[in-house]
């Protein structure tokens, strides 16, 4: 058995988040397991422990468990993918790396390109491995597995199999026959997760889908998948590499969909190739962020029934308020509009909690206030934003009515999992948009940030 590098934790909100420290490389490299990880008991395995140090010769790697799974700390539910955005940052912050390469592997891809498209100042590459935008099809996504079969498979696996390592025949079949390699699957699974957290976070997979932040990529971004890969159809990956701007696409052969397991050295080669051989970027000036603006609803009614002096008291009142929640949530104001504000949120989550804050909370000065929200790409201009994703969010809230909170499709998508609940608010023709959009109000959202 390998020495074990020691395991720190680092501290995310309050939730502590295993991570351990390989190499010594010049590169920080930040690995972001599939569900199934357990840092302990990964040091048991020969392959993967080969596929780490090998990685540990010319990177400084960090590797962690997510919130939920193996060492971490054990949460109710699963992880929103901005919660596990801010665990990353977490254990870049605690292991002192300013600026990481990622590596996303299977689903932990997902959170990697959110990362990337969200802090690029801090991404310096993106790796992605048997990676996939959605889990299941969709009429314009047709090589993924529909909804149905996958909740069928999940329901066949966990329920009366998980914890006796039936999963290798998915994620490492050229290995399945061995009894030795079986028998640490099994103890894997029952490490990483029982199986009522394996079917919470699968629920939560099947709702994946970030295709919309593709396009907000602007890292150098490797995709690597195996042609026969049984888990994530290798069609997943050439899709990525094609909406990733200036990607590189590398298919290999095989069926296994861990790349620590059957030929990795091809893998590692070109891992390796790849990380040493980036230079620095320069600081990205499109980044993805999720836009809110709000505005008071009748607002030259209302001033003209107060008069100037009541009206500008009012004012104050109402941007003190506002100011102090946009900061609870870590929100950064942008600027007012007058009777309004333009904010930026680098996590849907706290952008709908806080536009619901704020919609709520000023109604004790005895106005209305809208909101709209938007997550998408915006410029960043000095202290200013601009770009579509900033045009959206205004037009989102100009449809928004009194004491309302209205989405865009992509927030709605994006926070599937935090427990806030959305009503269809229909199509709408926005002005500069081409065509229809399909809006989501709020209907209610639990506050758990601040």
């Amino acid at each position: 058995m390998a020495v074990r590098p020691e395991t720190r934790y680092a501290d995310s909100e309050g939730i502590g988040i295993a991570y351990q420290v390989v190499g010594s490389g010049e590169t920080d490299l930040v690995l972001a397991f599939p569900f199934m990880s357990h840092l302990d008991l990964f040091w048991e395995s020969p392959p993967l422990v080969h596929f780490v140090r090998r990685l540990g010769s010319f990177a400084r790697v960090i590797l962690f468990d997510r919130r939920g799974v193996g060492l971490s700390d054990h949460v109710e539910g699963a992880p929103t993918l901005e919660e596990r955005m801010d665990d990353v940052r977490a254990v870049m912050d605690a292991a002192g790396s300013e600026r990481a390469a990622l590596l996303g592997m299977s689903e932990g891809s997902t959170v990697c390109m959110l990362f990337a498209a969200t802090y690029p100042e801090r991404t310096a590459a993106l790796v992605l491995w048997g990676a996939m935008a959605r889990s299941t099809a969709a009429d314009d996504y047709p090589w993924a597995p529909t909804r149905e079969a996958v909740r069928e498979a999940t329901a066949q696996l966990i329920a009366p199999l998980w914890g006796q390592g039936a999963t290798i025949d998915i994620f490492s079949p050229s290995i399945a026959a061995e009894p030795r390699a079986r028998e640490f699957n099994a103890r894997l699974e029952r490490a990483a997760a029982s199986p009522r957290q394996v079917w919470q976070l699968q629920e939560m997979f099947f709702a994946t889908d970030v295709r919309d932040a593709l396009p907000m990529i602007h890292v150098p971004t490797l995709v690597l998948h195996r042609h026969g890969d049984r888990a994530v159809n290798y069609r997943a990956g050439r899709w990525l590499a094609e909406q990733i701007e200036g990607s590189r696409y590398i298919e290999f052969d095989g069926e296994d969909h861990f790349p620590w397991v059957g030929e990795s050295e091809p893998v590692l080669h070109a891992i390796e190739e790849f990380v040493t051989g980036v230079r620095p970027a320069p600081p990205s000036e499109r980044v993805l962020a999720t836009v809110l603006f709000t505005d008071i609803v009748d607002s030259t009614r209302v001033a003209a029934e107060l008069g100037d002096r009541r009206w500008r008291e009012l004012l104050a009142d109402h941007q003190e308020l506002v100011r102090e929640l946009i900061a609870r949530f870590s929100g950064r104001e942008i600027k007012t509009t007058g009777d309004g504000f333009l904010a930026t949120f680098d996590g849907p989550t706290r952008a709908v909690e806080c536009a619901h804050e704020i919609v709520a909370e000023v109604a004790s000065l005895g106005i209305e206030v809208r909101a709209g929200l938007h997550t998408g790409e915006v410029e960043l201009i000095g202290d200013d934003i601009g770009g579509i994703g900033v045009h959206l969010a205004s037009r989102v809230c100009g449809v928004a009515g009194g004491g309302q909170v209205l989405t865009s499709a992509t927030v709605r998508d994006l926070v599937i999992g935090s427990g806030i609940e959305f009503e269809p608010a229909g199509a709408h023709r926005l002005k500069g948009i081409d065509g229809d959009t399909e809006l989501f109000s709020v209907a209610a959202t639990p506050v758990t940030t601040g």
